[in-house]
């Protein structure tokens, strides 16, 4: 099915671009930004900042890292806000704090544009076969405007909620993705210090209902040792902080994640760009020091 409208990308990163090319095979038109002025495989028109993006777009969808990256690109004379259209749809599929998700929201409403907060739960292999799953936060009106985006990028929209909601659940989403996987790292660092044998732990971790299919490849992964970034341990510490953060908010004690941050603090710092299962390496590194 052809579309006519297009879609101006603000951020052009590992998950952005494969999303991108879903929507321009479904028919629709991509124009991007990125701070580099480049990105994609040529066959993406490039412009100079998200202003001039949000000018020449029916549809905004921004995926940035952090608070940092979504402020830079949204606000200000440059910023996407400055130029989107009256009544434009601004997707924004970044994972971000509450409060950012507030600031972008109000802001929307008061450029006339309507602002969903969508992030979405998967890594690149899920986005390579349109497959994540999106989480979004708005009315019903406001989603359905957004549903054929995300029939493509998605296997399912979750309808978290009013505005911010999907913005909270992601990031609730991501804390117990984090913290399952550093359970997984010191279940193996214990086992291998213990005198089991390696190829065999491995392997039994993989057959056992336990382990989410999510994590057994990245068990997988970490067996044959490959960290190849399909999450980079600097955006996991960055959504651990958030919920942390988070929840100290709301007073909810979470002691258990923040231990949990602070290993993937700990692993941003040895590899920012590995995936964040590198954690399981670096257990596995101080465990074969100390034999």
């Amino acid at each position: 099915m052809a579309h006519s409208q297009t879609i101006g990308f603000i951020g052009f990163g590992a998950m952005a671009c494969r999303m991108a090319a879903h929507l321009k095979q479904a028919g629709y038109g991509i124009i991007a930004y990125t701070p580099s002025g480049k990105g994609g495989d040529g066959s993406v028109s490039f412009l100079p900042a998200p202003a001039d993006v949000a000018r020449n777009a029916d549809i905004v969808l921004v995926c940035v890292p952090d608070d940092e990256a979504l402020a830079a690109s949204m606000y200000g004379e440059n910023g996407a806000l400055s130029g989107i259209k009256k009544g434009a749809l601004l997707l924004n599929t970044s994972s971000v704090s509450p409060e950012a998700t507030t600031r972008l929201y109000e802001s929307g409403q008061a450029s006339g544009a309507v602002v969903i907060d969508c992030p979405v739960s998967g890594s690149t292999p899920e986005a390579d076969k349109g497959a994540l799953v999106v989480l979004a936060g708005g009315t019903d009106e406001e989603l359905a405007r957004a549903k054929p985006v995300f029939d493509i990028i998605g296997k399912i929209t979750i309808h978290a909620g009013p505005a911010g909601s999907g913005a909270r659940l992601k990031l609730v989403i991501n804390a117990i993705m984090g913290a399952g996987l550093a359970a997984v790292a010191e279940g193996i660092a214990y086992g291998l210090a213990a005198g089991l044998d390696r190829s065999m732990l491995f392997d039994a971790l993989d057959n056992v209902a336990v382990i989410s299919p999510h994590h057994k490849r990245k068990i997988l992964a970490a067996k044959n040792g490959d960290f190849s970034p399909q999450f980079p341990a600097r955006l996991m510490q960055k959504d651990m902080r958030l919920f942390v953060d988070a929840a100290a908010r709301e007073a909810v004690p979470v002691p258990t994640l923040a231990a949990v941050t602070q290993q993937l603090s700990l692993t941003k710092r040895a590899s920012p760009d590995s995936d964040y299962s590198a954690l399981i390496g670096i257990m596995e590194h101080m465990t074969a020091n100390d034999a």
